[in-house]
Formats: C-alpha cells, sequence, structure tokens
C-alpha cells in the first residue's frame, strides 16, 4: 500500500531577465494556499498529503499555474528557478518584518543568504517506525542531494559546488544525533529548547526530521529536507518515488535500521554514523553523483551514482509489486 506524500515549494519570482522581485507580501493576500518566507523573494506552497502519483502530479502543477497567471497580471513577473539567488544581489535578505527576532536570527544564521527548496513529506503513522525511517533516510539523505543537486552559483559566480544551497545550509543545532526512539526525541528536543539550542520547536535544520502537528510529541510524517528545488514536477515525484520505496522496505525488513545493520563500533555507532552522514553531505554538495561517500553499513568508499543504483536495484521489485 502506498504511503502518504506531500511537498513543500518554496520559489523565487521576479521578471523573465532574471531580477528577482519580492511580491510575497501580494501573492499571500491575493492567493489561497500560499504561505510567506522570512525573505519576501521568496513564497512557497504546499500539497496535501496524497497516496496516488497522479493526484500529487495535480497538486504540484495547480498552484504553479495559478502563480503564473497572477504575476502575469501584476506585470512582467515570473517564476526564477534555481535553489540560490544565481544572479541577483543575495548579500542583504529582504526581510518581511524587520522587528522579527526569529526571521533576524535566521539572517544571521544563514550569513544573509537566502536559498529556496522542495520538502519532501512521508506519512508514517506510528512513532517507532516513524524514528526508525529517520535513522535510515538520514544517513542516506546524501544521495537525494546527488539527484537533486542544482545551484552552483551564487550572486554570478561559480561557488564550485555543485550544491551551494546545502553547502551553506546552516545546520541547528550543529550535532543532532539518530533518535533511538520517539522517547529520546521528546527528551533531546526539550533539551535543545531549554538550552537556547533552538528557539522553538520547528528550529531544528537538518537533512531529515520527524515533523506533526504537535512537535515533538505528535508525529505523523518525515520531513526530507536536503532536496535542492527541483522544478520539474515528473523528476520530483521520481526522486519521491525513490526514497517512498526505500521506506516501505524498511517497514517490511526493520532490521535495516543502521543502528543494528551497521558494522560500526557499537559503542560509538551513533555518532560514527552521524560525522560520516555530515562529511557524505558536504561531499555531494561538492561533486554531487561523482562524490566518493562511505557508506553506513561498514565504512567502504563508494561512489554516490553507484549506491544510488544499488537503491534501484533493491526497492525496484517492490514498485512492481505495488504497480499491481
Amino acid at each position: 500500500m502506498l504511503l502518504s506524500k506531500g511537498f513543500e515549494v518554496e520559489m523565487y519570482t521576479g521578471t523573465p531577465a532574471g531580477e528577482v522581485v519580492g511580491l510575497s507580501d501580494r501573492i499571500v493576500a491575493d492567493l489561497d494556499g500560499f504561505v510567506r518566507e522570512p525573505d519576501s523573494r521568496n513564497v512557497e506552497y504546499t500539497t496535501p498529503p496524497l497516496c496516488r502519483y497522479e493526484k500529487l502530479l495535480c497538486e504540484l502543477v495547480r498552484p504553479r499555474h495559478e502563480l503564473r497567471r497572477y504575476l502575469n497580471r501584476l506585470g512582467d513577473y515570473t517564476l526564477i528557478p534555481g535553489s540560490t539567488l544565481a544572479w541577483a544581489d543575495g548579500s542583504v535578505l529582504s526581510l518581511r518584518s524587520k522587528q522579527s527576532l526569529p526571521h533576524l536570527y535566521r539572517a544571521d544564521l544563514w550569513h544573509s543568504v537566502v536559498t529556496a527548496s522542495i520538502h519532501i513529506n512521508i506519512g508514517i503513522a506510528d512513532p517507532e517506525v516513524l524514528m526508525r525511517a529517520c535513522r535510515l533516510v538520514r544517513v542516506e539523505a546524501p544521495l537525494y542531494l546527488a539527484l537533486t543537486a542544482s545551484s552552483p552559483f551564487l550572486n554570478g559566480v561559480a561557488t564550485g559546488y555543485h550544491s551551494s544551497r546545502w553547502q551553506m545550509f546552516p545546520k541547528t543545532p550543529a550535532d543532532v544525533p539518530l533518535f533511538e526512539s520517539h522517547h529520546h526525541h521528546m527528551r533531546w528536543t526539550e533539551a535543545q529548547l531549554a538550552a537556547g539550542a533552538m528557539q522553538n520547536v520547528r528550529h531544528l535544520w537538518s537533512a531529515v526530521r520527524p515533523n506533526g502537528d504537535r512537535r515533538p510529541y505528535n508525529l505523523n510524517r518525515l520531513e526530507l529536507r536536503i532536496c535542492d528545488l527541483i522544478s520539474d514536477p515528473v523528476g520530483l515525484l521520481a526522486v519521491t518515488a525513490l526514497l517512498e520505496a526505500r521506506i516501505m522496505q524498511l517497514i517490511l525488513d526493520p532490521d535495516l535500521d543502521p543502528l543494528i545493520l551497521s558494522q560500526l563500533p557499537i559503542a560509538t555507532r551513533n555518532q560514527d554514523l552521524v560525522h560520516l552522514s555530515d562529511a557524505n553531505e558536504m561531499a555531494v554538495a561538492k561533486h554531487s553523483l561523482e562524490a566518493e561517500l562511505r557508506h553506513w553499513q561498514d565504512g567502504r568508499p563508494i561512489l554516490a551514482k553507484e549506491w544510488i543504483q544499488q537503491l534501484y536495484d533493491q526497492v525496484w521489485p517492490i514498485v512492481q509489486r505495488e504497480r499491481h
């Protein structure tokens, strides 16, 4: 049975010449389904949780079509592709509320650079299954960045990174473990809030996180946050299908849990897996599919593209079964 899926899509607005123009206040006031981001040049829409991919395709395309029509009515405006301000001046955030302390805090963390991305949400009702899925996706998140890395330019300059966005992403808090249980996640979050390492329950900025209506207590979905913006909706659904199939494989075989299957020393396995995954993320931000990574099972070197092919081959039987 297919899992429910939904997306959070961030986009820039501007002119066909590539000039980025902040229009989010007007968009949110006039169109249903759009929300503001801290920077006025960004606007976001979300899709409802759905299982069928053909319905998801419609929900991805329809708001974008409506937004394009609205922008045309405003003037010579359109959607600007990309996850970074490739040509525009991104040296200063265009904050929509100068008095908003969370936004000023975020601006300081982001080193005054605004980005756009896609967040993929997969519905998982059981909190312990959700934590297990977060552990597996956390150590394999670099593969999804490798598939989507598409931000090599910033302010008119080639940065040397395939994903400039993730290279400068301010992961917060700096040290996020693999959550061993729902209880572990709740206690850890409470400790971060008490210490001031998180400003609120939403302030967990990492490659993947558990999400829900009352975090960290009521959780119902996995949120993959590492991907660069994927403008092609069919391409986005393809990446999502790989992620969903991998999670379904884990549900069928809980022993795929990295804390169980990894051969790294058990005494330091959690921390070692976090460090390995962080290093893999930076390698992929630099080289995407050609990055040499270390596999979470035993630390062996493997190219990102070869690892993705292995996952594809493993989950293909699951995909075939769900088609019938």
